[in-house]
């Protein structure tokens, strides 16, 4: 979805609309924000910022990659996996996102907000919502997949919150493992802890990376993170 303008000039016609209309600067940003088709005006600014930090982190994988790309909620993860994966379609490769948290609608609504295509839907992107997504049920998926597929989890966390799944280091290394072995892109959507703080560094980094499980964070082979409209993509190792 394209802004009507860019969004500092939209942060100053709020913060005029907020002087002008004595309503706090949170308000008149949500307003503009709904005026150019968002919900919120948070929804609009990880909007923004995964435009331009989603093209350069797609211009640094290669297949076999296993990616993190870690953020808190609300900064942007979701929109910027979905972009990466239009993104790659746009260079007639496929996608395939897989999420226990979001709906069929949920899906939809983001993959549009990021420039996808729904008549792309069953051909170059895919979209798994079973309450089964594991491991295994990732790898049963994607034996066909073709080499360059970029693979999108959402989330890290969630891939071993049923008791019956493998423990997450076991489902991680399966993954890498069959990824390298198709030449498939496997991007992981992670949670932050809620110790980061982002007064301290203006974005997170694998030591904040919540780990209610044990995970070898090495298995990744890069990693990005967002934060208020910020990206950091570390360097490897």
């Amino acid at each position: 979805m394209k802004l009507s303008a860019p969004i500092y000039q939209l942060k100053r016609q709020a913060k005029t609309v907020s002087r002008n209309e004595g309503i706090p600067l949170a308000r008149a940003l949500d307003r503009i924000a709904r005026q150019e088709g968002f919900s919120s005006w948070s929804l609009l600014s990880a909007s923004a910022s995964v435009r331009v930090s989603s093209s350069e982190l797609l211009s640094r994988l290669t297949s076999g990659d296993l990616v993190l790309l870690g953020a808190r909620p609300g900064h942007g993860k979701t929109m910027m996996g979905l972009k990466l994966i239009v993104d790659a379609m746009r260079t007639g490769h496929r996608g395939v996102f897989f999420t226990l948290e979001f709906t069929a609608d949920d899906v939809l609504s983001r993959y549009r907000t990021v420039g996808g295509d729904t008549s792309l839907l069953g051909d170059q992107f895919q979209f798994d919502i079973s309450d089964e997504i594991s491991a295994d049920y990732i790898i049963n998926r994607l034996r066909d997949a073709k080499q360059g597929t970029i693979v999108v989890i959402d989330y890290l966390q969630s891939l071993d919150q049923k008791r019956s799944n493998p423990q997450l280091m076991d489902q991680v290394r399966a993954l890498k493992s069959f990824a390298g072995q198709n030449g498939l892109i496997m991007v992981f959507l992670s949670q932050i802890d809620r110790t980061y703080d982002p007064s301290l560094k203006p974005c997170p980094d694998l030591v904040d990376v919540r780990l209610p499980n044990p995970l070898d964070l090495t298995l990744f082979d890069k990693s990005c993170f967002l934060n208020n409209g910020q990206f950091r993509i570390p360097p490897p190792g």
